[in-house]
Order: structure tokens, then sequence, then C-alpha cells
């Protein structure tokens, strides 16, 4: 059997002093999200696992938090690709940070951080490149 590997974390977006804005924000996000491939379609992204919390009072106070995860056969031989992938997404999303965690049998976690650099602190779709500060932190590999 070959090496599975556990990718999983969240997207957050920055709170807004307008009900609107961030009513706007979370639908577009949205719409991102349901535009992703589904099904047998997707090689590294998906629909069916990213979910987020639509409305105030469940789940959903200020923070839109983007949650995601997957299983996949040693993505990690694949990583840039993701890694790839995921910021092509981060291009089309309202965004302040993400965190993603890879968990591999063989080379053990690692945890990925990106956080925008904009003068707002906020990633909008509208600023085209990423300006991002990314980090990584890996933890010692997994024993069976």
């Amino acid at each position: 059997m070959e090496s599975e590997s556990i990718v999983y974390g969240c997207i957050r977006d920055w709170p807004s002093d307008s009900p609107a804005e961030s009513r706007l924000r979370r639908l577009l996000n949205r719409q991102v999200l349901e535009a992703l491939p589904a099904g047998d379609a997707w090689p590294f992204l998906g629909r069916e696992m990213f979910s987020c919390c639509e409305q105030p009072g469940s789940g959903l106070y200020q923070t839109q938090v983007i949650h995601f995860g997957a299983s996949y056969q040693t993505v990690e031989y694949e990583w840039k690709l993701w890694v790839a992938e995921f910021e092509a997404l981060l291009k089309r999303l309202y965004w302040a940070s993400a965190v993603v965690h890879l968990e591999t049998e063989l080379n053990g976690t690692h945890t990925f951080r990106w956080e925008s650099e904009s003068e707002s602190g906020l990633h909008s779709p509208q600023d085209g490149a990423l300006r991002v500060r990314c980090a990584w932190e890996r933890e010692g590999g997994l024993r069976g």
C-alpha cells in the first residue's frame, strides 16, 4: 500500500466594519469555491474539500473561516504543484491569512502559513499577484 498524506487547514478573511462588505466578500469567496472542480475532475483542490459557515450566529461571528481537508497518495512528491494550485485559489479569494498542514508518513508534519502583505492586511482578488509572506515549520516523521 502506498503512503498516505493528509492535508488540512483554513483560510481566514478579515472582519470589516461594514456588514454589507463582509457579506459581499463571503458571497464572492463562496462562488469561487463552488466553481472548483468536483468529483474525479480535481487532481489537488476540489469543491468537496472546502467548507465554511454561512450565517452569523452559526459558526460565523465576524471573520469568515474557510476550512478544508483531504487525503492523498503521497502528495508530498507533487507538493510544488499543490502549492501552486492553492496559491492560484488564494489569488481569487478575499483573505488575510491561510495555514496548511501536511502530514506525511515518511517526512513528518509540515505547516505552511501565508499572510497578506498588502497595506490593508487583506488580499483582494483585484490585487492580482500575491504579496505574501510564507513560512513553514517541520516536525519529525511518523513512525508506525
